[in-house]
């Protein structure tokens, strides 16, 4: 067995203090609130994810369209794309995106800002197709 799959095959007999380390150390952060079914699923999924790698921005958006096609990010990731020779960084706070200093509500309204023209967030920041016009 590889050591990933000793890791995986542990947390079938862990208790649920040992979970909450394990959490603590696969997440960072404090456990939260779940059954232990859920957090051994949860570190599992973590562990996997660090071994091979996450899943693909295309995967996350049909994720978030099929959650009623609300985009959700993490505060503080960071979406970065060229437009015309210049960089364009945002950053994804709890109540909106900021770009250049200043707070924007969605990623559409920055690409907006940036090209000028209505592009869809989603797709100019490359979460849909590759960089095809919005609506």
């Amino acid at each position: 067995m590889t050591k990933l799959e000793d890791r995986l095959a542990a947390l079938a007999t862990m208790p649920r203090s040992k979970l909450k380390q394990e959490w603590e150390r696969a997440y960072s952060e404090p456990a939260p609130n779940l059954s232990s079914d859920l957090m051994r699923l949860g570190i599992a999924y973590r562990l996997q994810e660090k071994a091979h790698g996450g899943l693909s921005r295309a995967s996350v958006f049909q994720l978030s369209e099929a959650r009623g096609g609300q985009l959700t990010v993490k505060p503080g990731t960071r979406f970065v794309r060229s437009w015309n020779g210049r960089t364009v960084s945002v950053e994804a706070q709890t109540d909106g995106f900021v770009f250049e200093d200043r707070r924007y509500q969605s990623l559409s309204a920055i690409a907006r800002e940036v090209t000028g023209t209505n592009w869809s967030g989603p797709r100019f920041f490359g979460l849909r197709g590759e960089g095809a016009r919005g609506k």
